[in-house]
């Protein structure tokens, strides 16, 4: 923080994936954007951000990320690390992840906040793109997510497909053939008070829980990844005071 407003302190990067800071927000915005233009089997990604105390930041991406098909033995590795310090408001809002056929993905997520720090985190995956015909067949995923605060931990969640992931996904205690799903998280004081608006806002495919006075989870399934954006971008926009970062948008 300097007078009063949040400010970037040390950037380091390297390799394909670049962060862009767009002005006119009231907190940092960092971009991710992957210069590669997708990942793929080999591939490893890693990003790690920390929101100092009562400062402000929103890590989101330029578009979706897209997994494309990797070579036999080949697994795609994505590994974020967040931190938020004391105070501080930390939201982590990528776009989709769109899988494409054949892919192998390992990503695993882990946030570490301190006692008085804010979250809100969104993961939304599209599992093939629906209006270009396309189907996972074959489909190696593995995402795990990890809270911990003040060292232990307040959330896990992780998602597990292999083989013929859009047979497994019309399984009805699966996702009922749905072809996007959207995991969120806040951590916020005002998390119980969301609760009840947020419940009104979801269709019959989406449901919305306390695991705790200031921790709210909620998970969204729905056709494809319109329908998806459809529903998600209503609820990300009341849960944002200032607003879904432009790249949303565009």
């Amino acid at each position: 923080m300097r007078d009063g407003c949040s400010r970037l302190k040390t950037l380091h990067q390297s390799g394909a994936l670049k962060l862009l800071f767009p002005q006119g927000r009231p907190d940092v915005e960092a971009v991710a954007v992957n210069t590669a233009g997708g990942i793929t089997g080999g591939d490893d990604f890693r990003l790690a951000a920390t929101a100092h105390a009562e400062a402000g930041l929103t890590v989101t991406t330029q578009a979706a990320e897209r997994i494309y098909r990797a070579l036999p033995g080949q697994t795609a590795r994505v590994e974020t690390r967040l931190c938020a310090k004391a105070g501080a408001r930390l939201n982590w809002l990528p776009q989709e992840t769109i899988l494409f056929n054949g892919c192998a993905l390992h990503r695993r997520l882990i946030a570490e906040l301190e006692p008085g720090a804010q979250f809100l985190l969104i993961e939304p995956f599209v599992f093939g793109r629906a209006a270009m015909g396309e189907t996972l067949t074959h489909a190696t995923v593995r995402d795990r997510i990890e809270i911990r605060r003040g060292g232990s931990p307040i959330y896990l969640d992780a998602t597990a497909l292999a083989g013929d992931a859009a047979a497994m996904l019309q399984r009805r205690a699966v996702a009922g053939g749905a072809g996007a799903m959207a995991s969120l998280v806040l951590v916020a004081p005002e998390a119980e008070v969301k609760l009840d608006p947020l419940r009104r806002m979801l269709p019959e495919t989406g449901g919305a829980s306390l695991l705790g006075p200031d921790l709210l989870v909620l998970r969204l399934l729905a056709r494809d990844g319109f329908a998806l954006r459809q529903c998600l971008v209503p609820v990300l926009e009341r849960l944002l005071s200032a607003g879904l970062p432009r790249t949303w948008m565009l």
